[in-house]
């Protein structure tokens, strides 16, 4: 299980707007509360970055405070011309230390390259998500051989990285195509949001996207961290968070 940090201070308790660093306190009372259950933290850059320079600061707090055990993932959506590309690769990967970082892949090979420079480091391409407008572009038909978009992303991607580099970004919400993304990358993980507040199955996924390393994480964000309003906001989220991975557990065992 993956617990995305979607900190937005419009929407945690209002109690802790009293704090020194309001995202901060709430981001370390949920990572305490949840890191027993949590494999990865997925902090949204968006919500911090909409701050400017304390936004900054709560998030470098925020990923220093992780265990270092815990996998990190900058939800930045980073893409551009290759020297653009390794800056923002050096920013995530070097200057914050993230260990992996979600990657655009529209502009192609040279624009994706430069984050798979990184030892030990990961890229999470956007495959197929889990938005409403993914179907503008991601499920236009190549009248050549009558794959998808998305599909074609998929299989020349494959060809920059190896699978201990790669893994691919495929939407809950997105359950029917799931199978089929399993089967043209049998061994990369995937990183699946929409779970839980975006309606995305979990039965679904774990169906279909389950391979023999496991082969999935899966994400919630809003369906842990806003489960409360009240002071005790981060037991419930614990509870919430336990009652996922022991679901999760479950159908790894069924699936598997």
């Amino acid at each position: 299980m993956c617990v995305g940090l979607d900190t937005d201070l419009d929407k945690i308790p209002r109690h802790l707007l009293d704090s020194e660093d309001p995202v901060f306190e709430f981001n370390r009372q949920i990572i305490d509360a949840t890191h027993e259950y949590a494999v990865a933290y997925k902090p949204n850059i968006a919500f911090y970055e909409a701050l400017g320079p304390r936004g900054w600061e709560s998030l470098a707090k925020t990923l220093e405070y992780i265990p270092k055990n815990i996998f990190t993932i900058a939800d930045a959506k980073r893409g551009d011309i290759g020297n653009t590309s390794k800056l923002y690769a050096k920013a995530f990967f070097e200057t914050m230390d993230f260990d992996s970082i979600t990657v655009a892949p529209y502009m192609g090979e040279d624009s994706v390259k430069p984050f798979l420079e990184f030892d030990n480091k990961w890229v999470i391409l956007l495959a197929h998500t889990s938005n409403v407008g993914s179907a503008d572009f991601q499920l236009i038909i190549d009248e050549r051989d009558h794959r998808p978009l998305y599909e074609h992303v998929i299989i020349k991607s494959r060809e920059w990285a190896t699978t201990d580099q790669l893994m691919f970004v495929v939407g809950a919400t997105r359950a029917d195509k799931v199978e089929r993304i399993r089967e043209i990358a049998p061994e990369n993980f995937f990183l699946v949001p929409g779970v839980g507040a975006q309606g995305g199955s979990l039965e679904e996924v774990s169906k279909y996207g389950l391979n023999s390393e496991c082969g999935l994480l899966v994400n919630s964000s809003r369906g842990i961290i806003y489960v409360s309003q009240h002071e005790n906001f981060a037991k419930e989220a614990s509870k919430e968070a336990a009652k996922i991975q022991q679901e999760m557990a479950r159908l790894l065992d069924q699936y598997t």
